[in-house]
């Protein structure tokens, strides 16, 4: 709900220059996903031996209260640090996937993480476009403290309405205990499971390096006034693209699997992206973002289901935590990257590093599958 106006909201600060307004978009974009990236694993760590529960409700409140003072901030550094300390408790999602993908048989693990990438998926899809509304209607302010109060009131859903099946005392005791250092090591073991999580830092870069600029990117393209509006509704094209395929695609993963998948939607996702540097109505982006996010909501099913299969159980958290901080690495990267690249050769250039990043991210993942079938078909012999 508040993310497509950030660049607006600071706007409201004071009188910038227009340079100012997009380093400091991408500042305060990103500045979340840096401490995100630190606490990422620590979380999934405390999970897999304390429970998963305990931290949805840690996160969601604490994401609550930071939204609820951003909503009464009154200059870019109050923002900014809010947004860092959001980052620390911003482990909801990443958690509620480890929490499903822990008690989910590995053969259906493509289709239920899909179904739960469809929830986050809706919320993409309608939380802009309601947002945007309420933000040209309401104002700002009023915005961040009505969304506040919606994540507390899902954290309170969690509180009374979620059931986490925990281990039993005679199940821990024949789990071998292991260091975050063992950890560390089965990811660095396995090739194809550590360039997996290479692709998914690129794919965040990819898809954040466009995001805080998009509102300023519809403003270009449009006369009217209801700006927020029209950013929420370019970037809910992207969320409504990906509600109608992403189990669909995680369907396909547990057929012919999921390293295949994503070849293919890294593939598909460049395609799509590059042609949004070129338009020159308001209906072509939201066209192109629609398409584009048939093929980029896919990714993330495809990669935790692959590290389902590939993690053992009593790790999953701490290596799902692991991969959560290659793309909140990306979501860092990304802002700041698009600022630059925006700065150096406008914000349409942005699209093209985009959809280059995807190839690449096609290119290492291609190597390493054939190199890992090599591996396998000489181990036979």
């Amino acid at each position: 709900m508040v993310v497509p106006f950030i660049s607006l909201y600071i706007e409201t600060f004071g009188d910038f220059s227009s340079e100012y307004v997009q380093t400091w978009s991408g500042l305060v974009f990103g500045v979340t996903f840096i401490s995100a990236f630190l606490f990422s694993p620590l979380w999934g760590k405390i999970g897999d031996k304390y429970g998963f529960k305990p931290i949805l409700l840690l996160t969601g409140y604490g994401i609550a209260l930071s939204v609820f003072i951003m909503g009464i901030v009154s200059n870019v550094m109050g923002l900014f640090f809010l947004r860092m300390f959001m980052g620390v408790v911003t482990g909801f999602i990443p958690t509620s996937i480890a929490l499903i993908s822990k008690q989910t048989p590995k053969n259906e693990a493509g289709k239920t993480l899909g179904t739960l990438q469809m929830g986050n998926v809706s919320g993409s899809l309608f939380g802009p476009l309601l947002g945007g509304l309420m933000a040209d209607t309401f104002g700002f302010q009023y915005t961040f403290i009505l969304t506040s109060i919606g994540v507390a009131i899902a954290s309170t859903v969690v509180l009374f309405g979620i059931h986490e099946i925990k281990q039993t005392e005679e199940e821990r005791k024949n789990i071998k205990p292991h260091t975050s250092k063992d950890v560390i090591k089965l990811i660095f073991s396995r090739k194809l499971l550590i360039m997996v999580m290479l692709v998914a830092l690129l794919i965040q870069i990819g898809n954040f390096s466009i995001q805080p600029l998009l509102a300023l990117y519809v403003s270009d393209l449009t006369k009217a006034t209801s700006v927020a509006f029209l950013s929420g509704m370019a970037f809910s094209a992207t969320g409504f693209g990906n509600l109608l395929l992403t189990r669909q695609w995680g369907k396909l993963g547990d057929s012919i699997g999921f390293e295949k998948v994503l070849l293919i939607l890294l593939v598909l996702a460049s395609i799509l992206i590059v042609p949004q540097a070129f338009v020159s109505e308001l209906w072509q982006l939201v066209l192109l973002r629609f398409l584009y996010g048939m093929a980029v909501g896919g990714m993330l099913p495809c990669i935790t289901a692959y590290i389902r299969l590939e993690a053992p159980l009593d790790m999953q958290g701490e290596v799902l935590g692991y991969n959560q901080s290659f793309r909140f690495l990306g979501n860092v990267i990304g802002p700041a990257l698009g600022g630059f690249v925006a700065g150096f050769g406008g914000i349409s250039s942005v699209f093209y590093v985009t959809g280059s990043l995807f190839l690449v991210g096609f290119i290492l993942l291609f190597v390493s599958l054939k190199h890992d079938q090599q591996k396998h078909l000489s181990e036979s012999f």
